[in-house]
């Protein structure tokens, strides 16, 4: 069982650890959704006895980048990549809400061999369940999700048609609104191996 603290700074993931999570995802500006970290925060982060992974946007708001956004995420995630980062997060959409597809294979074969985790942006797609398996094709190893809801327990019966669609070949890691508090019950409720939160521990 995999539980993932998102945090906004170090000092967050020193006491996430304290406190029993097993992975940290690593972002700044958790009011905005996450932003990429700083390069010393990144490098710092290598430094906790658990996994970390790294946010990898360049601003808040939407998922549509324009070229020069594209162009800081790889820069970043070459960053990653010299630190000896073990992953990294991210997703890229088009104007009309669909996975960018040609974007997100320039980032998915630069950020390799990685572990690399498509954010929710997934959440904004109209019928993601489409995309699950094209993701897992295209290297792409976790997927982070809500199930298209603020929260988990209103987005689970899709959340579980998720985890069933995506069984062996590509992990989702279940977020919204999971706390230490409600975890049995989003549990029980949802099924499944890994789970994400700001106080999931």
């Amino acid at each position: 069982m995999t539980l993932e603290a998102c945090v906004g700074s170090y000092a967050e993931a020193v006491v996430a650890v304290k406190n029993g999570a097993n992975r940290i995802e690593l972002c700044e500006n958790l009011y905005e959704g996450g932003t990429t970290p700083s390069y010393g925060s990144i490098k710092k982060i290598r430094e906790l006895a658990i996994p970390a992974f790294v946010m990898i946007r360049p601003r808040g708001g939407d998922f549509v980048y324009s070229k020069e956004e594209i162009e800081i995420m790889k820069e970043d995630i070459k960053i990653c990549k010299e630190l000896g980062v073990l992953g990294v997060v991210f997703g890229v959409l088009t104007e009309s809400n669909q996975i960018d597809y040609s974007v997100l294979k320039e980032l998915v074969e630069l950020a390799k061999p990685m572990s690399i985790t498509f954010h929710k942006a997934i959440d904004e797609v109209e019928n993601p369940k489409k995309d699950i398996l094209k993701l897992a094709e295209l290297g792409i190893d976790r997927i982070l999700t809500s199930g298209k809801k603020q929260t988990a327990f209103d987005g689970a019966s899709l959340l579980n048609e998720f985890i069933k669609i995506a069984e062996n070949k590509i992990k989702i890691i279940v977020c919204g609104g999971v706390t230490k508090d409600n975890f049995k019950d989003i549990n029980n409720l949802i099924p499944n191996t890994e789970y994400h939160g700001k106080r999931i521990v």
